[in-house]
């Protein structure tokens, strides 16, 4: 939420940055400074005269607003307000507002309007206001356009010379949409400014040519950047035999980026001179902020700040630079001497230290790059910025990241699950991760890789891995099922292939592998690997090479990378390993058979993600989203009136605390009754004697009374008695990395130990639901094992979205475990829920733009 403590930075349609927030009393001056900026034209169409200036009495209301009925809010261009927008209540308590917004001319046509309408529509409804009324001129077609181009079922009438508009502002699909498109043009555009600049200024170069400052501007001069460089220095005439300047603005020349290697103390100096040369953004190559404690942290939340007053984004600080392999650009602003060969792959890494040795081993395996950005301590630009340039760089095909954090983790998973839709998506991501929020451990590390997958990311979880997939990627086709063809010159390389396969996964095809012997040449090899790329039952190629021993065959005939061209004609994805020889361009080698086979199957596993359908959010029945706001009210929670909300209904349960009362609730509920001990722990564990089911009378629920409260206390539930099932659990927790995530796996003692649970990232599509039922290990016992009849998975997949469904719209639901939940062939019985609540999770993915 935006409030006046809490400002918000935006992207604006050309990638600058601006601050919003509610109007303060001390606008005035500020309201005033604007409106004389207005042309004639803009006070008329905002005001439908012309409105010279504003009156004291007129100006005191603009600024003083109650934040309920009446809101406004700001935008500043550094310390200037630039534009304003506001609704005003129709009357006490109505439910519709009238709404209206000015642009300062130099301003307009850069999407503030639509900015504002996301702000003042989101902070309406929680004033009771769900509609909106406008009044435009008809010649006023930018802002009609705001409205129109929004997504609003938007009412329009034409009176007394006026345009009345009247729209719902509710969120929905179309409007959303429309927002994260704007989202996503906006951040592409910010990233692609950094990208390619027309001049770089260097911040921190030494005139003696040491220290980082002085390293990055060699690199860029050296690696024949075609845009201008201008070394910043205050008293050096030269440095690195350029010209240098004590101002960047001094050199006149265009400057689009900064590079900056000065201390933090430093830092704010620098902005300042990078805003007044023009400059789009800031490369902080410095260390000594965030990552040095409480006081860099300080300094780095005062850079940020800075920069984007000034309409500039941030990589870093602490960060090894950025880079930009294309020939017209050549843009080497990072620490590494050399950069790899022009590619297809885009290259992120958080970490600076670890992006140079990345870029090493990238230039050391031929994988060429389109571009790199290391983020640091990613204080602005991060990650999700670089998917959304990726998405739309024509020369970019594959996007590879490591991740050691997420600081978005909701919209790294929307974004890679439409990106991933047009290009592969790689990560390398820490497995060091926190524990979840909520009673459960939440989900484990093969968990955590299904997750990804979710998403359509390729996880991986070395370095080596990285590159292993990121070169098949930017070579080969990907493959069109899982059918392998292994095929070489050695039994027991080519047995390690086959073994390699059936490990991760792939399945070796019919008649394979094909072993040609130690003695065939390259020739045999060569149609060897030829037929097999021509037999409809593969979908895939592994080659092994072993060297023939020497003096066996006449050195032409025992290059066996000459025969690989001939598996590569009929377009089916191939892999290499050779003990001898380097293979040809456009094949990827490894340098053993497992690393092969697992980056094929890592590969194969998002072809197939890409087969399948993505789903869709179905629409539930009997989902009350007021009733459940009603049901979280600290005064009156009521977790059982929260889940019939989401229409989940659970068994009655009625708790005792002695055996006339536990008699008494068996009565009045009907028998025949179930008793169990009110521990959370014990209320399943018929094992242990903590539940004693098909009581038919008030004697038998005296007998089993005594008998357990004597083991596990006095207090127990009383339940009627329902259909036996097979015992399934639901959880929902909140995980660090991915955000809310709703787990699903078997009942028992056994699953637990062996965590055998599904998870998946909310929101849930119709598909999520289906596979979180199909993908634990135990499964086969809902489908009817050893005899027993199938029992109704669409009913489990029903529950798992409403819980889904729940867990999206409701931020103050923190954890959720549904123990046990009966499944049968005729539907489910849930038996147990545990809600813990607290206050409303951050859920950074939802709500209006901000960075």
């Amino acid at each position: 939420m935006t409030t006046v403590d809490q400002p918000v930075d935006v992207l604006l349609s050309d990638g600058t940055t601006i601050q919003l927030r509610p109007i303060r009393p001390s606008d005035g001056p500020g309201i005033v400074a604007m409106h004389s900026r207005f042309s004639e034209r803009t006070r008329y169409m905002r005001y439908f005269s012309p409105y010279p200036r504003i009156p004291d009495r007129d100006l005191q209301r603009f600024v003083n607003v109650d934040h309920r009925d009446r809101e406004a809010f700001v935008v500043l261009a550094g310390d200037q307000i630039v534009a304003v927008g506001r609704y005003e209540r129709l009357g006490p308590q109505a439910p519709e507002a009238e709404v209206a917004f000015v642009v300062e001319d130099a301003y307009q046509g850069r999407g503030i309007g639509s900015v504002l309408l996301e702000h003042l529509a989101d902070a309406a409804p929680r004033a009771g206001i769900m509609s909106f009324v406008a009044e435009v001129l008809p010649s006023n077609g930018a802002m009609l356009r705001v409205f129109s181009d929004f997504g609003y079922q938007v009412q329009r009438q034409f009176a007394d010379g006026v345009v009345h508009l009247t729209f719902p502002i509710a969120p929905t699909e179309a409007t959303l949409e429309v927002q994260r498109g704007r989202e996503h043009r906006t951040e592409a555009r910010s990233i692609a400014r950094l990208l390619a600049p027309r001049g770089v200024a260097v911040y921190g170069a030494s005139a003696t040519g040491q220290g980082v400052g002085a390293a990055v501007l060699g690199h860029l001069r050296d690696g024949g950047f075609t845009g201008a460089v201008v070394p910043v220095h205050p008293t050096a005439r030269t440095v690195a035999g350029l010209p240098a300047y004590p101002s960047a603005a001094d050199a006149g020349l265009p400057v689009d980026l900064a590079v900056v290697a000065v201390p933090p103390e430093a830092a704010a100096a620098v902005v300042a001179d990078a805003a007044a040369a023009g400059a789009h953004g800031l490369v902080v190559i410095s260390a000594g902020f965030a990552e040095a404690g409480a006081e860099g942290a300080a300094a780095q939340r005062a850079l940020v700040r800075a920069a984007h007053a000034a309409g500039m984004r941030v990589v870093g600080p602490n960060c090894l630079g950025v880079a930009n392999t294309d020939p017209t650009v050549r843009l080497n602003a990072t620490l590494a001497p050399r950069l790899p060969v022009p590619g297809r792959v885009g290259l992120f890494s958080q970490s600076g230290a670890f992006g140079v040795a990345l870029l090493a081993e990238t230039d050391r395996r031929g994988l060429g790059l389109s571009s790199f950005v290391s983020a640091g301590n990613r204080a602005d630009v991060s990650g999700n910025d670089l998917l959304q340039y990726w998405q739309d760089d024509p020369a970019t095909d594959v996007i590879m990241l490591y991740l050691e954090t997420f600081g978005n983790p909701r919209k790294f998973a929307r974004l890679a699950r439409r990106i991933g839709r047009e290009k592969p998506v790689v990560a390398l991501a820490s497995p060091a991760r926190p524990p979840g929020l909520g009673p459960s451990t939440g989900p484990d590390e093969v968990a955590v890789s299904a997750l990804f997958a979710q998403s359509g990311v390729i996880r991986v979880d070395t370095v080596s891995e990285l590159l292993d997939v990121g070169v098949l990627l930017a070579n080969q086709p990907l493959p069109a099922g899982r059918r392998v063809g292994v095929v070489g010159n050695s039994s027991a390389l080519t047995g390690l292939a086959a073994t390699a396969c059936a490990a991760q996964g792939l399945t070796l095809a019919d008649g394979y592998p094909r072993n040609v012997g130690p003695r065939a040449g390259a020739s045999e090899f060569a149609a060897a690997l030829a037929g097999a790329a021509a037999d409809d039952r593969v979908d895939a190629l592994v080659a092994v090479f072993a060297p023939p021993l020497p003096g066996q065959l006449p050195d032409v005939e025992g290059d066996f990378t000459a025969a690989l061209p001939a598996a590569l004609v009929a377009g089916k994805p191939t892999v290499a390993t050779f003990l001898v020889g380097r293979a040809p361009a456009g094949v990827p080698a490894y340098g053993g058979v497992e690393e092969a086979v697992r980056a094929l199957a890592r590969v194969t596993a998002y072809a197939d993600w890409l087969r399948r359908s993505p789903g869709t959010p179905p629409e539930l029945p009997d989902v009350d989203p007021e009733a459940a706001q009603a049901a979280l009210r600290p005064e009156a929670l009521d977790p059982m009136g929260l889940l019939a909300a989401y229409g989940v209904d659970v068994v009655e349960s009625v708790p005792a605390h002695t055996v006339d009362e536990a008699v008494d609730a068996a009565t009045r509920l009907g028998f025949p009754v179930a008793l169990k001990a009110a521990a959370p722990g014990l209320r399943h564990r018929l094992d242990l004697g903590a539940v004693r089911l098909d009581l038919p009378d008030a004697a038998s629920v005296h007998r089993a009374y005594a008998e357990m409260a004597a083991v596990f206390g006095a207090d127990v539930l009383v339940q009627p008695m329902v259909p036996p099932g097979v015992a399934c659990v639901v959880e929902l927790v909140e995980d660090p990395a991915f955000g809310p995530v709703v787990g699903f796996g078997l009942g028992g003692v056994a699953t637990e130990l062996l965590g055998d649970r599904a998870w998946r990232a909310v929101p849930l599509t119709d598909r999520d639901a289906a596979e979180l039922v199909d993908e634990p290990r135990a499964a086969p016992l809902l489908r009817g094992h050893r005899g027993a009849a199938p029992v109704d998975r669409a009913a489990l997949a029903e529950l798992l979205l409403r819980v889904g469904r729940l867990a999206d719209e409701q931020p103050r639901v923190r954890a959720l475990t549904l123990n046990p939940v009966l499944a049968r062939p005729d539907g489910i019985s849930v038996l147990h829920a545990t809600v813990r609540v607290g206050s409303a999770a951050a859920r950074p993915d939802t709500g209006p733009r901000r960075l």
